[in-house]
């Protein structure tokens, strides 16, 4: 399939510009979900250009918040055991994780219309007030139910940030300029990924784990500080009430339909049994609750959360399919990964480290996607080759062998980390620019709904295909065996077992295990190969060099 150059009546295109006279026409409106009979009373105005120098000012308090979002969401992973021995309950290892990806999950695509309404200063405002006091929360909690209620505010925080930081961006730099911009926006945050866990570890080591969430909140107050007072974009002018204008119906089924799918898939195989009635109420209800949502978005919403007649663009309906598939791939991939290194007889630590490459790649992607969309003004088959990037890469994965060579997986890696980010990059400009400056921050929004939703499935079909594969498996090399039922079930619930078995049970189990993520490797890249497929069914809209699109 190859890009259109011309645009139906309902689509923007490279002949004209996205705003005529900072007025779209009523085809336009219809088109993207804004019709005249909405309730609006205008356009969201688009702000002055800012200055480098202004730019940077902006851009590095809205990154800062980012990158503290980052590191909240990983520094967990090296605190979940000392937090879990102090308050001596490892039942809490699980909700720790879960409740701050739930709580940022079911905000980012919330933030959108609010910030558009309440502004963008007010919601980073909000979410660096929330993070701080989330992470505070943290640091002096006693009881359990204290501490898993400071990560859903740290998680809504954090989700916010992420969030309008991208908003305010698409806000201030032109379509053309944007993906350098937003390259090094990725760049902060992996950064912020890659140092959590490491920094977790070494606080609790030195000063304990309650120091990992105290010493987030002083940079935090300097993010909402110069969010306050550097932030001013103009919102839309309305005779209403700001309150008045939010659709909180929409907010509120929105949310319940993400939680309860988030809750459902997070708590399956890890809290609670697949066939535990929570898993069974949660999953139904979350669909129900997301045909509601279409109800009211599509029929009594005068400003949507997310409109849903704009999701039927064909290149917002692409580019965010294209988000859910491959975040779907990376995820399952970044959890499974360290699980082959560890079967080749690698520490943790080690294991760790070979994903080093992977963000390296991110980081080559990110600017360099950014760079190439600025020279030549088009993304398709910029598109087109990012995707086959990171499709091969998933190639390259599924024919792992325990005997791989070192060289072979820094390749790989290398090439998701580029295809991954790449896509992140190049699907966000395609999602703005196929729609109206008043309704890039809601369709951004949208993409994060699709982003979080897909790295939950990914890991959830991953963890499925693995622990059948592993049981089959197990069963067949080590079945005959005396004792084989003991070993088996706890074969399966640490990768430390193997250390303990005798050399001859060894060599078997480690295969057994080979072929199981050889399993999770060829069900990624089929999910890869969907999210290469959905992508070509975007198509070519101008980058416009000026925020007024002309």
């Amino acid at each position: 399939m190859s890009p259109s150059s011309e645009a139906s009546e309902h689509e923007p295109n490279e002949e004209s510009p996205l705003l005529s006279n900072g007025k779209p026409s009523h085809d336009q409106e219809a088109a993207n979900g804004n019709s005249s009979d909405n309730g609006d009373d205008g356009d969201i105005p688009i702000p002055d250009e800012p200055t480098t120098r202004q730019l940077l000012l902006v851009m590095s308090g809205t990154w800062l918040g980012s990158f503290l979002a980052a590191i909240d969401s990983t520094v967990v992973a090296t605190l979940t055991a000392p937090i879990s021995a102090s308050f001596n309950s490892l039942s809490l290892l699980s909700w720790l994780a879960s409740a701050y990806f739930i709580a940022n999950a079911a905000l980012q695509p919330l933030a959108g219309r609010l910030t558009d309404i309440l502004s963008r200063k007010w919601g980073l405002v909000f979410s660096n007030i929330m993070f701080a006091a989330g992470n505070l929360i943290c640091a002096l909690a006693k009881d359990e139910w204290v501490i898993i209620f400071g990560r859903i505010l740290a998680g809504c925080g954090g989700g916010g940030l992420t969030a309008i930081s991208t908003f305010v961006g698409s806000d201030l730099i032109p379509l053309r300029r944007r993906g350098v911009w937003q390259g090094i926006g990725n760049i902060m945050y992996g950064l912020g990924a890659g140092v959590g866990a490491i920094l977790g570890g070494w606080i609790n080591d030195v000063w304990g784990w309650r120091g990992a969430f105290f010493i987030l909140v002083p940079p935090t107050i300097i993010s909402g500080t110069l969010a306050f007072f550097f932030v001013n974009i103009p919102v839309k002018h309305s005779e209403k009430s700001a309150w008045s204008r939010i659709d909180f119906l929409g907010a509120f089924t929105l949310v319940l339909s993400l939680c309860l799918l988030l809750l459902g898939l997070n708590s399956g195989g890890n809290i609670v049994p697949w066939n535990h009635p929570l898993v069974y109420v949660t999953l139904p209800l979350s669909f129900i609750s997301l045909l509601a949502f279409i109800w009211v978005e599509n029929s009594h919403a005068t400003e949507p959360v997310i409109p849903v007649k704009l999701c039927l663009n064909r290149t917002v309906l692409a580019a965010c399919l294209t988000n859910w598939f491959t975040t779907m791939a990376f995820y399952a991939i970044l959890f499974y990964g360290p699980i082959y290194f560890q079967v080749q007889g690698l520490s943790t630590t080690a294991s760790g480290a070979r994903l080093v490459p992977q963000s390296v790649g991110g980081a080559v992607g990110s600017i360099g996607v950014g760079l190439l969309m600025r020279w030549t003004g088009r993304y398709y088959y910029l598109s087109m080759a990012i995707m086959l990037t990171f499709t091969a890469a998933n190639a390259i994965f599924s024919a792992y062998q325990l005997a791989t060579p070192l060289w072979v997986t820094i390749i790989s890696f290398l090439m998701q980390g580029v295809g991954y980010v790449g896509m992140l990059t190049v699907t966000l400009l395609a999602l703005i620019s196929a729609v109206e400056h008043e309704h890039q921050a809601v369709i951004t929004s949208a993409s994060y709904a699709f982003r979080s939703t897909g790295s939950a499935i990914g890991i959830t079909i991953a963890s499925a295909v693995f622990q059948n594969l592993l049981e089959r498996n197990l069963w067949e090399v080590l079945g005959s065996k005396d004792g084989a039922a003991d070993v088996i079930h706890r074969l399966r619930d640490s990768l430390e077992v193997i250390k303990t078995l005798p050399p001859d049970w060894k060599v078997v189990v480690r295969i057994a295990y080979m072929e199981s993520l050889r399993g999770v490797f060829l069900t990624t890249l089929g999910i890869s190969v969907l999210g290469l497929l959905v992508s070509l069914a975007m198509r070519e809209n101008t980058l416009h060099t000026t925020l007024a699109r002309k």
